[in-house]
């Protein structure tokens, strides 16, 4: 099991849930976040005053997907949501050890 967690535009999250329920990846975790990388921000002016906006709204999507499928997932995503533009974000991949559905205290592969 893998957790995928994406940093993407706001726009750009219909595109993704719309992926994963494709891919038949149902469950996860929608944050609104704010946040800087490469694209350091924006510069406004604001009624002749000039100032920084250095954290820009970002959505971090977090789910854990079957490890068969996690490339693939990686690359319709990434086709989907890429501008080319800086902000675009990021994809990490972490290994999760455990997962237990409380409910039926189902355990691994059978509870995601």
């Amino acid at each position: 099991m893998k957790k995928i967690e994406m940093f993407i535009r706001p726009e750009k999250l219909e595109d993704v849930k719309r992926i994963l329920n494709a891919e038949k990846v149902h469950g996860m975790t929608v944050s609104n976040v704010s946040g800087c990388g490469n694209q350091k921000g924006l510069v406004e002016t604001y009624r002749g005053i000039e100032f920084s906006l250095n954290l820009l709204p970002k959505i971090k999507i977090e789910s854990i997907v079957h490890d068969e499928i996690v490339d693939s997932l990686i690359d319709k995503i990434t086709a989907a949501i890429q501008t080319g533009k800086i902000g675009d974000g990021k994809i990490f991949v972490y290994n999760v050890e455990k997962a237990i559905r409380i409910r039926t205290n189902e355990k691994g592969e059978a509870a995601i």
